[in-house]
């Protein structure tokens, strides 16, 4: 099958997550001058990902979001801050994170000279939008739709329906949206209407009973389906 626009995810599909995620949290104990406990990397990133889903779910809002993990983050470390102050420092750092997972650049550079691509996250538009400007693939997209900025997240169709808005509404079966989340991006492609792509470079097990049109392990693999 051939695509004339991909629609792509941002946090572990191009940009390196975990990585930006853990220097967040280490600037950010640093400045408040606390010493990082060994185990609030892991803690944070299992408290961190259920709050997403909870937002994803619309049973939490993003400035809740903001907040509500790091007073969980808190509780189980057994600390006392301020968790807007914490979370205002972590945001800042966050959005200086622009490093890339292994081949993205290239992939995208090489998408970028035969179709349109489109970024939607659920992010923060404070954080996305920095990342992104300073990322060394910022150039190659024609829109970025950030779910903070729109009042909508995927996996709702509402939040894809306003990028088709956006690029002029191109027939569906002409777009791909690749994405490593099930719950939000392969969910929310499927229920739109597209063809999807899971980038799952772990091979995590399939729990979501939802099928993707393609599975890949490398980025690299999409060059072959578009």
């Amino acid at each position: 099958m051939s695509y004339d626009w991909v629609f792509f995810d941002a946090d572990g599909t191009l940009f390196d997550y975990e990585a930006a995620e853990r220097a967040a949290l280490e600037g950010a104990f640093a400045f408040f001058r606390l010493p990082l406990p060994a185990s609030a990397g892991s803690t944070y990133s299992g408290i961190n990902a259920a709050i997403w889903r909870e937002y994803e779910r619309g049973e939490i809002t993003q400035a809740k979001l903001r907040t509500i993990r790091f007073d969980r983050l808190f509780e189980e470390l057994g600390l006392s801050l301020d968790s807007e102050e914490f979370s205002g420092r972590y945001l800042e750092i966050l959005g200086r994170q622009a490093g890339l997972l292994e081949d993205a650049e290239e992939v995208v550079r090489t998408l970028s000279l035969s179709v349109g691509l489109v970024l939607i996250t659920n992010g923060l538009a404070e954080v996305q939008r920095p990342r992104f400007a300073a990322s060394s693939i910022g150039s190659c997209f024609i829109d970025i739709v950030v779910s903070e900025e729109v009042g909508l997240a995927k996996p709702d169709p509402a939040i894809f329906d306003l990028a088709f808005e956006r690029i002029g509404r191109p027939a569906k079966d002409r777009v791909l949206m690749v994405g490593d989340n099930l719950g939000s991006d392969i969910i929310g492609g499927v229920g739109y209407g597209l063809d999807t792509c899971w980038y799952n470079p772990r091979g995590t097990a399939n729990g979501h009973g939802v099928e993707p049109s393609y599975e890949i392990r490398e980025l690299r693999q999409i060059l072959d389906l578009v």
